[in-house]
């Protein structure tokens, strides 16, 4: 559409009354006049005047030739006049329409301009920035996305749960768990944040504006979980400062202690009591061994763990939590420095980290598994950890055993792999990233076990025990056992200190991933124009610093327990569930597919649609109810519970999952309040629309 303004209205104006009368003006072609003189030829005074009738011309309908000559009956002052008033007519009623014109125009472009506008804000309101901030090298998110995936849970929970469950056999139902359940839905979040390429809250915008929920919901779990998880990471820490800070022997190599108790028996002190020696005897051959059995025996490491890290002896639980540990605080604010800087800068600086945090753990298992090898019961201890027994397939505790650790081993329902898939690149692969990274996670799970049991088939063996009642999960199994064995090692600090760094890497890639869907999504989802992503990580990390602060007082240790059964245990199986519907029935699983498409250049196999829409939701489904059903009164360290933390858990546990219809609630009543505000003016525009106007009205000249 050509502009018109009002500074171009004489122009155009001048040309209408040219045809007005009687002459065919191409206002296109109006440049098409060479000279002035052309113009004087034809009867005009100027290149911007009416063209006025001279003596002896005459008027054409079409056109006129300045050779013809005007009739002689017509008067000469008459036909000036008659020009003349023909020419205010024209211009007059030519203005009206070219200031009609203009006005429309200027309207049009108004509109235009709003409409621009508005498109760019629904953008930015939609987690569509100018240019998103992506991965440096492929491998970049690679690293990432297996680091977060390959955490601590893969050798203090995986491998106890093997041998408990049946041993080798319980890969029947892992495996089981993961193709129909976890992966399809590890898949599903790796796509949705690929094709959105927004945070874990912005995404459904684009995808289901009412299931917004789930969003809050991830990053309210990745920030509980970061009130404990960052802990552990700080007891890693403190493990190798005293490694490397302490004498010839580590504190909890011997029972010299102050904190120690007179049941506190090291292994050396064992053998040297269970051996009858004489000089030319050896103490550690078992052949001069005679079995005693210490029923009351407390290790070192143990007594280390309880009442040399945690102080649990000086609390009274839940309602006498003592004093805050100045030692904790300080290692858990060099956990979280380090968290700053390889967050600042986003997945630019994080990942750099994963670089070193998500390789580094297969070197030091490799390292100790072949140290581990050629102790005394290391084999008898790997063969008790794949030893299979058929009959715990019988046993549905088994199968549910195996469909949390599945899903909580590969972290969906956390938001983090919608964070970092948002940062790829449009058509990267990320169907061939999801089969990667789920085998990587289950087959380090079943090597850490290797690692870990062949350490335990030796301290049986070292301590006359069966291996059942030396295996143990959790905390103890890596704070307490693992150390006590490496302990009775030749150069047991350099094994040591290896075995904490390797703790170190599995929880800080985790940990970074946990903030980074906070971060991002916040980031996203709130735009805050005038904070940078510097003080924004600052903030987050400040906030996860003071809510973590509790469980570095002498009581920490029972509400270590009570944030590990409540903030990401039923809440994220929810997430997980909700997020597969939504996208499957509102979204819509075939629409889905389609996207998909345009990103890997081909459909998804039909299996992978039928497990979103039925098989995965199912498997959650059954698990939440079981977990529920299942569920007991905690207790720890000989301490139970009370009723009133288990309310307060519960409390906890839907304050994430409760912003899912919260928000969907909150979203169609805003809904529902639009459509009422514009069926009301509709109906006032039609009344107006329906008064007649009446024609008396006076007319202002």
């Amino acid at each position: 559409m050509s502009s018109l303004s009002i500074e171009n209205i004489d122009t155009i104006i001048d040309d209408k009354a040219f045809s007005d009368v009687g002459v065919q003006v191409d206002l296109t072609s109006r440049h098409s006049f060479r000279n002035k003189s052309h113009f004087v030829d034809l009867g005009y005074d100027s290149l911007h005047s009416t063209p006025k009738l001279l003596s002896g011309q005459k008027v054409h309908s079409k056109h006129f030739d300045n050779n013809e000559e005007m009739d002689d009956n017509i008067s000469e002052n008459s036909s000036i006049m008659i020009s003349k008033w023909k020419q205010k007519f024209s211009k007059f009623r030519t203005q009206l329409a070219i200031r009609k014109i203009c006005k429309n125009n200027e309207r049009n472009n108004t509109k235009a301009l709003r409409k621009t506008e508005n498109s760019e804000m629904d953008k930015i309101e939609n987690g569509e920035p100018e240019q998103r901030v992506e991965w440096s090298k492929k491998i970049d998110f690679l690293l990432s996305i297996i680091g977060f995936a390959v955490d601590l849970s893969n050798v203090w929970r995986f491998p106890y749960l093997c041998y408990k469950n049946g041993g080798g056999v319980f890969l029947i139902p892992y495996t089981t768990m993961l193709i129909f359940g976890a992966l399809p839905l590890f898949f599903l979040e790796l796509s949705a944040g690929q094709f959105t390429k927004c945070g874990p809250i912005t995404m459904w915008n684009k995808l289901c504006p009412p299931m917004k929920g789930i969003g809050y919901c991830c990053v309210l779990i990745s920030w509980y979980v970061s009130f404990y998880y960052n802990v552990i990471i700080a007891w890693t820490t403190y493990y190798i400062i005293k490694t490397l800070t302490s004498g010839d022997l580590m504190p909890w190599q011997h029972c010299g202690n102050d904190y120690n108790t007179p049941n506190c028996f090291s292994v050396s002190q064992m053998q040297a009591i269970q051996c009858n020696t004489t000089d030319d005897q050896n103490p550690e051959d078992p052949g001069n061994c005679v079995k005693i059995n210490l029923t009351n025996r407390s290790s070192p490491t143990e007594e280390f763990f309880w009442r040399g890290l945690l102080e649990i002896d000086k609390s009274d639980g839940l309602t006498g939590m003592g004093t805050l540990r100045p030692e904790l605080i300080g290692c858990l604010v060099i956990v979280f420095i380090v968290l700053y800087f390889s967050l600042f800068k986003g997945v630019k600086s994080s990942g750099k980290v994963v670089w070193f945090t998500a390789t580094a753990p297969y070197f030091i298992l490799t390292i100790l598994l072949i140290r581990g090898l050629f102790l005394p019961g290391a084999v008898e201890g790997i063969l008790y950890y794949i030893n299979p027994r058929l009959e715990k397939l019988l046993e549905p505790s088994v199968w549910v055993d195996a469909a949390v650790q599945v899903f909580y081993s590969i972290g969906v329902g956390f938001g983090v792999h919608l964070t970092y898939a948002s940062f790829n690149k449009f058509n990267n692969n990320c169907y061939r990233d999801c089969l990667i990274t789920a085998c990587v996670n289950s087959l380090t799970s079943f090597y850490s076990g290797f690692v870990i049991f062949t350490y335990l088939g030796y301290m049986a063996q070292s301590m006359n025990k069966e291996i059942q009642n030396v295996a143990s999960e959790g905390y103890g199994l890596v704070f307490q056992v693992y150390p006590e064995a490496i302990s009775t090692l030749p150069f047991a600090k350099f094994w040591s200190l290896l075995f904490f760094i390797m703790l170190l890497t599995l929880g800080i890639d985790s940990a970074m991933g946990g903030l980074e869907a906070v971060i991002t999504g916040l980031m996203d989802e709130f735009k805050f124009k005038n904070l940078k992503r510097e003080h924004f990580t600052a903030i987050v990390i400040s906030t996860s610093f003071i809510g973590a602060l509790v469980n570095c007082t002498q009581g920490g240790g029972y509400t270590m327990v009570w944030f590990d059964t409540y903030s990401a245990g039923i809440s994220l199986l929810c997430s997980a569930m909700f997020e597969a519907l939504a996208i499957t029935y509102f979204y819509g699983s075939e629409r889905f597919s389609r996207d998909i498409e345009s990103m890997i250049g081909y459909l998804p196999n039909r299996y992978w649609v039928l497990s979103w829409k039925y098989i995965s939701p199912f498997f959650l489904l059954c698990v939440i109810v079981l977990s529920i059903i299942n569920s007991e009164r905690l207790s720890y360290y000989n301490y139970d519970y009370p009723i009133w933390s288990a309310v307060l858990g519960w409390g906890f546990t839907l304050s994430s999952v409760s912003a899912i219809p919260i928000y969907a609630l909150i979203w169609y009543i805003r809904k529902s309040k639009a459509e009422r505000n514009l069926n009301k003016r509709t109906a006032i525009t039609m009344k107006n629309d329906m008064i007649p106007k009446s024609n008396n009205s006076p007319i202002y000249v």
